[in-house]
């Protein structure tokens, strides 16, 4: 798949903007503070619906504007559709495909990207909630029907954690506390599916993973990801979103599976039966995905506190790319559209032709660089130029 025009009104700096572009790589070139990573941005957004620089959607619609509208032309197989989403200040976005209305969260069903950024970094660095972001965001893009998984889980989650703060100022202890076995079995069913489908893509991600860094690193640093599950008990359960006990705590799985012959399900459900009465006193749901982490390790020690600037640079590209692997080969659409914002002002001689190397062969390579001087030859060919706000060539 590539996206063969994009179109932007209100959105960021852009009042309009329509960029033309091409299979294979195009380079997008301006100085800091023009626009550049608003265009990529937005691209994210359609197969994301997020953006890797901000929270809300709402920083995204332009200044003294009540919307923004991102429509990009995707193009695959002689098959070419419209894609549209509209963010809105003072109500809820609506999306269209080739003009006719789908919900937002369906976008994507019909494009993928993958997008690494300065910012993800702190996928390595910092707290669990980006990991686990990451992860929930290729899941969608692998199987989007996970999107309604995650979003009924989200809303079982806030009316359960409701529920606790109620019966915790009404005085209520566990055992008087009918209804909250119901939202527990709701809990268990959706938080269940989701830790499953986490673990698959975990185990799925090692092999590309292993490539990628090499790859990009030269290096053999024996790069591994170690899921860390809340369900397994003390440390993880009680502990705050920063590190759930670290590695090797009694919450850290490292293997394919836990007790022989019990579900994911009734781990869940007996774990919660077990820290019901800290839930009660805390007001807060201590068990489930929402609180779980994916550790990586380098030479068999965590990333986050050992490794050096440039380990966890490589690491986090690396990470990237291997999703962008998995999505090439279990795509129905071809390969992910590839985006690489401000990376190479990253990284030296060496690391930059090996990273043009690794991304050449992908069907549309997006690239924003403030120095032209920093892109390898290779990945020239087509170059936009942006210049407060507007396209000024390509």
């Amino acid at each position: 798949m590539f996206v063969s025009h994009l179109s932007l009104a209100d959105f960021r700096n852009y009042a309009v903007a329509e960029v033309e572009l091409r299979p294979g790589p195009n380079l997008i070139v301006g100085r800091n503070g023009q626009g550049k990573t608003n265009l990529v941005e937005a691209l994210g957004y359609l197969s994301t619906l997020g953006s890797h620089r901000v929270s809300s959607d709402q920083a995204m619609i332009r200044a003294g504007q009540d919307a923004a509208i991102i429509r990009a032309r995707l193009e695959h197989a002689q098959r070419s559709i419209l894609a549209e989403v509209q963010l809105n200040r003072a109500s809820a976005n609506r999306a269209q495909i080739n003009r006719s209305a789908i919900k937002p969260r369906e976008l994507p069903r019909y494009f993928s990207s993958v997008l690494f950024a300065p910012e993800d970094l702190s996928l390595v660095r910092g707290d669990p909630s980006g990991r686990r972001r990451f992860l929930d965001q290729l899941l969608v893009l692998r199987s989007p029907r996970l999107a309604g998984v995650l979003a009924d889980y989200d809303r079982v989650l806030k009316q359960r954690n409701t529920l606790l703060k109620s019966a915790r100022a009404r005085g209520v202890r566990g055992d008087a506390l009918s209804t909250l076995d119901i939202w527990d079995e709701r809990l268990v069913a959706l938080g269940s599916e989701i830790i499953d489908e986490r673990m698959q893509l975990t185990r799925a991600l090692r092999d590309p993973l292993s490539r990628a860094y090499h790859a990009v690193a030269g290096d053999d640093h024996g790069p591994e990801l170690r899921p860390l599950l809340s369900i397994f008990g003390g440390a993880a359960a009680d502990a705050e979103d920063e590190g759930f006990g670290g590695p090797g705590s009694t919450g850290s799985v490292s293997g394919d599976g836990w007790t022989a012959g019990e579900s994911t399900a009734e781990k869940f459900r007996d774990s919660l039966r077990e820290v019901r009465g800290k839930e009660l006193d805390r007001a807060i749901t201590l068990i489930g995905p929402h609180r779980d982490d994916l550790v990586f390790m380098l030479n068999a020690l965590p990333t986050k506190g050992y490794a050096s600037h440039g380990e966890s640079w490589s690491f986090a590209l690396a990470l990237k790319l291997a999703a962008a692997e998995i999505l090439r080969h279990e795509s129905a659409s071809g390969d992910p559209v590839l985006i690489l914002d401000d990376v190479f002002a990253e990284l030296d001689q060496q690391r930059r032709s090996r990273l043009a190397e690794a991304v050449t062969g992908y069907e549309q390579v997006l690239i924003t660089a403030a120095v032209l001087e920093d892109i390898p030859p290779a990945l020239t060919a087509h170059t936009i130029h942006i210049r407060a706000g507007e396209v000024v060539d390509g």
